[in-house]
């Protein structure tokens, strides 16, 4: 069995780059709404599906949900993220929802850290590569379905983008 990726690591491969030329032209409610649906809908049935016990990824996303309403504040919303960090580190025996948590506190963490958006890409499609095609699939054929999958990630942004967006999120990657 190949040594399992935990992420994606070519930050300048083009379906990476294009999402991220993306992500810098909209605003940090914008950037962490969408963040926060796709994971809902795309990563959130992959921790499930392995942890169905453990409920942390999914208040982090609901807490981060409330605090782009105004419904919390924002250290509340930190410890339920914190608590999702906590929760893919414990769930190393289980790849495919270890990577999604990781994408899931990602998402979470855009709502104070825009850049940390990223992740969903980085953990998030490479957790649905693996799902889609195994842990022992070779490169190869994880590669594609990421690039893929990220594609949708752009998708899904461009059909909530709003153009000419007049207050953008102030990004600065780490990578």
């Amino acid at each position: 069995m190949p040594k399992l990726r935990k992420m994606l690591s070519d930050i300048n491969a083009p379906y990476i780059q294009s999402l991220m030329r993306l992500i810098e032209t909209q605003s940090t409610a914008t950037i962490a709404g969408w963040c926060i649906g796709y994971a809902q809908t795309n990563l959130l049935p992959l921790w499930a599906s392995s942890i169905p016990e453990d409920a942390r990824p999914m208040a982090a996303l609901d807490a981060a949900q409330k605090f782009l309403a105004g419904k919390t504040t924002l250290p509340e919303a930190k410890k339920q993220i914190t608590a999702c960090r906590d929760a893919a580190r414990e769930a190393a025996r289980f790849p495919v929802a270890q990577g999604a948590a990781r994408a899931i506190d990602a998402c979470a963490s855009s709502i104070h850290n825009p850049s940390a958006c990223l992740g969903i890409a980085l953990y998030g499609a490479l957790a649905l590569a693996y799902y889609q095609a195994g842990t022992d699939a070779a490169w190869d054929t994880l590669e594609p379905i990421a690039a893929a999958e990220c594609n949708k990630m752009e998708a899904a942004l461009r059909a909530v983008a709003i153009d000419d967006e007049a207050n953008r999120a102030n990004i600065k990657w780490n990578c």
